[in-house]
């Protein structure tokens, strides 16, 4: 047996030392005066020492987006995919991947181009129709419920 290999109990713990060395320190670790050296301090997180948050120093953008996302059809577009007699509703263009989502905020709405339809189709009350829109499509023999 030799001294290195002996264990005593009674070790010293190692001291926290704050501030500057021993003891306690003239400002105990906590800086020089200001609103975080004083006791019972609580600061919000989001606080920024009184400076323009984040949020406030990004671009102001005038007026206002819609909620509802408005589709268009082109009657050429109900020209290619429908047959002639079938009645054109949400669900029928959503199955034809006319439209990407049906929704109850979502609109969508029929627009007349300048080609003309051949074939006699039945569109839904629910689905609005341009002027010109619902001039193509009775010309063709198509209704409108």
């Amino acid at each position: 047996m030799q001294l290195n290999n002996l264990k005593f109990k009674n070790k010293k713990k190692a001291r926290k030392v704050i501030g500057r060395g021993g003891k306690k320190g003239t400002y105990s670790g906590k800086g020089c005066k200001g609103q975080k050296a004083r006791s019972g301090v609580s600061i919000n997180p989001l606080f920024e020492g009184g400076r323009s948050t984040l949020i406030d120093h990004m671009k102001k953008v005038r007026g206002f987006k819609s909620s509802q996302i408005g589709m268009e059809v082109k009657i050429s577009q109900l020209e290619k995919f429908f047959q002639d007699g079938e009645t054109v509703n949400a669900k029928s263009l959503l199955e034809k991947k006319l439209v990407k989502k049906v929704t109850k905020k979502s609109k969508i709405k029929i627009l007349g181009d300048k080609d003309k339809i051949s074939k006699k189709l039945i569109i839904d009350k629910d689905i609005p129709l341009s002027a010109s829109a619902k001039i193509v499509i009775e010309k063709a023999g198509g209704s409108i419920k």
